[in-house]
């Protein structure tokens, strides 16, 4: 009743990326204003339970969750929010005006969360289901690039049965595709889990069982030999701006996870150093492809570019992108002249414009007037 929008921060979830949430999400939590906003955070474990609490992020992380209060989101638009169990009864802790994901990967970014936020008829930050399935499924988001003739690399994706009943003709198909160094990657994960370069027929082989240990589609694709990585950020809904570019310059055979997240090794050059035209064209191909797939509130749209022939290459969209405050995403608003506090305040903003879109569709038919 003091006037502020209640905000719900959700973190960790059912992901190869949980660890990468809950530090996307120390940082959010630490710019909020609080004075604007009443704050909620929801906390999913490893396993998938929802839970509030106090220190949550801190038990989250160190996996002990005593003392927490598991919690429930129901699919009831006319009360959405925070539910617990009193005596076997559902019970309302918390309505939500508005939420923010801060979370990565399965069960996260791909749909499937997004669709339980639109069937409680709340706003949320980000892309809606379209936007996350397609981006999340990297096999499926170079099919709408080459549909929209955006230039992405030669790819196969593969599923783990057919793997499993002739990987022989799998190895021939994806070395047919290109020469190596070819790349092997779980379909629908993100921070460069499960990805391998690989070099030789033994490479690709190893590289595609471990892909296949975290999804059940696997995309192999041309490496490009030299290759620089190109980023921007791109902000907005129906309108969306793009960020300066950025390049990441990584230290091991390529961006690993563990350069990302544990060794801190990569080089972040914010701006790039590109060309006035190659700035231009990445912007508007970065645009272009957030439209392309009806992305929403953010989204860090990926490429690259090789070195000696500038041909270039669109990657990737994530459609929430790490969040810390070195992350690329914040980093690139940041040399473009929009600070991190803003940037969160931003986003808060465009998922409320979204929603009011969404409340202006009919979700009845009662016939047209004669």
């Amino acid at each position: 009743m003091d006037g502020k929008l209640i905000l719900g921060v959700i973190y960790g979830g059912r992901s190869g990326e949980h660890d990468v949430s809950l530090m996307s999400a120390r940082s959010v939590l630490s710019v909020i204003d609080r004075n604007k906003y009443d704050v909620i955070e929801i906390g999913i474990t490893r396993q998938g339970q929802w839970c509030i609490g106090e220190d949550l992020i801190s038990k989250l992380e160190n996996e002990n969750c005593q003392g927490l209060t598991p919690a429930f989101f129901l699919p009831v638009p006319q009360f959405p929010g925070v539910y617990t169990k009193n005596h076997g009864q559902m019970t309302l802790h918390s309505p939500l005006d508005v939420i923010f994901p801060v979370l990565h990967g399965t069960y996260s970014e791909d749909g499937t969360l997004q669709g339980l936020f639109e069937l409680a008829d709340v706003a949320y930050v980000g892309a809606g289901v379209l936007g996350s399935a397609v981006c999340m499924d990297k096999g499926l988001f170079k099919d709408v690039m080459l549909a929209n003739n955006i230039p992405t690399l030669p790819h196969v994706v593969f599923t783990r049965n057919q793997l499993e009943s002739d990987m022989e003709s799998c190895l021939k198909f994806a070395e047919s595709i290109a020469s190596y160094p070819l790349f092997t990657k779980p379909a629908n994960l993100g921070s460069s889990v499960g990805i391998s370069k690989c070099t030789n027929r033994s490479d690709l082989m190893e590289g595609l069982m471990y892909a296949a240990l975290y999804d059940r589609r696997i995309v192999v694709e041309e490496g490009v030999q030299n290759a620089r990585e190109i980023e921007v950020s791109v902000l907005g809904n129906e309108d969306p701006t793009a960020s300066l570019p950025g390049e990441i310059v990584p230290k091991d055979i390529f961006y690993t996870y563990a350069e990302k997240y544990i060794n801190d090794t990569a080089d972040l050059l914010v701006p790039a150093d590109l060309s006035e035209e190659v700035v231009s064209q990445v912007q508007s191909l970065a645009i272009k492809a957030y439209k392309a797939t009806d992305c929403a509130g953010m989204g860090r749209v990926d490429f690259l570019v090789d070195r000696y022939s500038g041909a270039l290459y669109l990657n990737e969209i994530n459609t929430i992108p790490g969040f810390t405050k070195i992350s690329m995403y914040p980093k690139l608003w940041e040399a473009t002249g929009l600070p991190y506090a803003n940037l969160i305040e931003k986003l808060i903003d465009l998922a409320l414009d979204r929603k009011a879109q969404r409340d202006k569709t009919e979700r009845e038919f009662r016939g047209r007037d004669a």
